[in-house]
């Protein structure tokens, strides 16, 4: 009989979404700064009017508790503490005359600022 000794080291997964257009982008930001160790870092923080803000940055560490899931490549990473405030949500990135960057489709936002950098 044989033991698995890496069944400890599973990484467990979230239920963000994100979209090709934003995993290319990602990619090409990746591949501009030269670096293939790095991942999306998803999370929020309290801030902003509406009481939280998304943060989203490269990072080149897994934490403990860290929820980790691959998009064709992308390592999007989400904390604990983030998770429950981002299920569901879905990552895009917008380039238009209008808007250009990474927008968040989160069905947990109850409202938001007008700006629209935070939510609650």
């Amino acid at each position: 009989m044989s033991v698995d000794t890496n069944a400890s080291t599973t990484t467990e997964t979230h239920n963000v979404e994100l979209t090709e257009i934003a995993a290319g982008k990602v990619k090409s930001l990746l591949e501009q700064e030269g670096r293939d160790d790095l991942r999306l870092r998803v999370g929020v923080q309290p801030g902003g009017c509406s009481g939280l803000v998304y943060q989203l940055y490269f990072d080149e560490r897994t934490l403990d508790g860290d929820l980790v899931r691959d998009f064709g490549g992308v390592e999007v990473v989400i904390d604990r503490m983030s998770a429950p405030y981002l299920d569901g949500a879905k990552i895009d990135f917008a380039d238009t005359i209008e808007k250009q960057g990474f927008t968040i489709d989160n069905p947990n936002a109850g409202s938001s600022c007008a700006c629209g950098d935070s939510f609650s």
